[in-house]
């Protein structure tokens, strides 16, 4: 559409730079489109859009570049193209635990592995430049919908009864006849037939020679409403990447064990768990034999830190919150925190030793003290001996370089390093290892490891009944989606627009009588086949009969 300077309309009335159609009068404002003859175009009523600027400013272009659909649907679909590379090969964020991206995806899937996650693609749906698509469909979605929505609803509450008549009659429905009645009679008596037919009517004051006739303008609003839900849905989506919106977790808590849920305030305790097993005589024969469980359950309390959280030469402070026994499809809930029933391990596992200390050379026992797998004390006081923790391996191994490192957060094959100071060591203190489990003390070969010092003294557990196993070990999925009520908002939003306008249409009729000459008009934004019915049946109601088919003014009535 192309802007004109000067538009004040002959009816008086002052229109906005860019406006096609009289806002008032809808008399056509271009010359060019005076001297046609051909359907007016009635988007928007031909009200003026500020994408449409004939000398627009910096702001201006950027406010046109995203109102343009097509940029839109540009960015719809490469939006779909990159969702979809992010589908190719697993995300990092479903892996669990004790996953090593930078070799995960060569050694599993070769070459187009490694490209792809040297590429960013192994985390698409975090990456700045998904994110930052995202924010730019929602831009387009409020920019587009503020340049037509705006100028629609200024069109649609200026509506004058008493049109043009090269509005009228350019219309895509519009029919013409001498009226040899009473002209207010027999408007008056059409506008009866079209409230009948569900429309509102109002005719014009004083001559009531005009009406205009409107039905179901809701359903304009549908497509404005259905893009509010998908702004909410994205901005819910962006939303999960606020600290504390979003987690989707794995939590491991053997027997007795209190574990803190990362990421938050809270502590997990598993009480006790408990797995019960299917019977052969329940299984089909090819699966007798092999233990399926049947239920499995934990037995959790959920505490919440209210003192010390970050203190890390203290210990936290909690504070019971809930409890609840955990099964498959009935998670703990507490404000938005679900802690889901997910794997269990029935693998006795080490939560720590009571050993004691021997000095070897006078034979004297120091101990026993606790020594717990997790969060040990840095400090032990043993008699006339001081030990400090220095180092704690959880699963000890040494590196490519033979040095000490860790291959999980799990006591498979714990060590410790002690700094022990006492009688005949350096004053300093002189480093001993220690490894609780006798396996590894003969696969490390602690005693040659510690050298001098372990003719000096020894660590050791004596009996079992200094050894703390749990016997079962429970993982639990550990969720917060705080986006997820917005999400479902969003999504009852874009419904609520589709149905509006996919089962609804705006339909208008202007009719005006000069002089014994009726001119009739009519406009619908779809379903033009439905918009001429409606004219021919009120037209027949008053004795007028006619073809719907001869209502069509030509122009593309899809």
């Amino acid at each position: 559409m192309l802007a004109v300077e000067n538009t004040k309309c002959d009816c008086g009335h002052q229109n906005s730079i860019g406006t096609v159609l009289c806002e008032s009068c809808g008399k056509p404002l271009l010359k060019e489109m005076q001297h046609s003859d051909e359907p007016l175009e009635m988007r928007y009523d031909g009200v003026a859009r500020r994408s449409q600027k004939s000398n627009p400013n910096y702001i201006d272009r950027i406010w046109s570049f995203f109102s343009s659909v097509k940029i839109a649907i540009y960015l719809i679909v490469l939006t779909f193209i990159t969702a979809m590379f992010g589908t190719i090969y697993p995300q990092e964020s479903t892996f669990i635990n004790n996953f090593d991206a930078t070799v995960y995806y060569e050694e599993t899937y070769g070459l187009p592995g490694k490209i792809y996650y040297v590429l960013g693609l192994s985390h698409t749906y975090e990456s700045w430049w998904f994110i930052t698509l995202l924010v730019m469909i929602g831009t387009s979605l409020v920019i587009c919908s503020l340049d037509r929505v705006l100028p629609l609803y200024r069109a649609l509450k200026k509506q004058q009864i008493r049109k043009h008549l090269q509005f009228i009659l350019r219309q895509k429905t519009a029919y013409t006849a001498d009226i040899d009645t009473d002209e207010r009679t027999w408007v008056a008596q059409f506008g009866e037939q079209l409230k009948r037919r569900g429309y509102k009517v109002h005719f014009e004051e004083g001559t009531g020679t005009a009406l205009l006739a409107e039905k179901n303008r809701f359903s304009r609003w549908g497509p404005y409403i259905n893009h509010i839900g998908l702004i909410l849905f994205l901005l819910a989506i962006l939303a999960r990447s606020i600290p504390g919106w979003q987690m989707d977790d794995y939590v491991t808590i053997p027997d007795g064990d209190t574990v803190h849920i990362t990421g938050t305030n809270y502590y997990i305790k598993s009480e006790k768990f408990t797995v019960e097993f299917y019977s052969d005589d329940e299984l089909p024969d090819q699966l007798q034999g092999v233990n399926r469980a049947k239920k499995f359950e934990t037995q959790a309390i959920l505490y919440e830190c209210v003192s010390n959280c970050s203190d890390p030469l203290n210990k936290p402070v909690l504070e019971m919150v809930k409890e609840h026994n955990i099964i498959v499809n009935d998670p703990l809930t507490h404000k938005g925190l679900k802690l889901y029933q997910f794997d269990f391990d029935l693998t006795p596992r080490l939560n720590g030793v009571k050993p004691i200390l021997e000095d070897k050379r006078t034979g004297e026992i120091y101990g026993p003290f606790d020594l717990p797998m997790k969060d040990a004390a840095l400090q032990y006081k043993l008699g006339p001996y001081t030990l400090d923790l220095y180092a704690n391996y959880m699963e000890f191994a040494l590196n490519s370089e033979g040095k000490p490192t860790t291959l999980s957060r799990d006591p498979k094959a714990p060590a410790f390093v002690f700094t022990v100071k006492g009688p005949g060591l350096a004053k300093e203190g002189e480093p001993y290892m220690y490894f609780p489990m006798q396996k590894d003390k003969v696969k490390f070969a602690q005693d040659t490891i510690n050298r001098e010092i372990a003719e000096k003294i020894e660590i050791r557990v004596d009996g079992m009944e200094n050894v703390d196993f749990s016997e079962a070990t429970t993982f639990l999925n550990v969720r917060i989606d705080r986006a997820l009520p917005y999400l479902w908002v969003g999504a009852v939003f874009s419904m609520i627009g589709l149905i509006l306008g996919s089962y609804w249409q705006h339909r208008r009729i202007w009719l005006r009588i000069d002089n014994g000459k009726l001119s009739l008009g009519a406009h619908t934004n779809k379903n033009w086949f439905g918009m001429r019915a409606d004219v021919a049946a009120a037209l027949k109601k008053i004795g007028v009969t006619i073809d719907p088919k001869k209502l069509d003014n030509g122009g593309n009535n899809a």
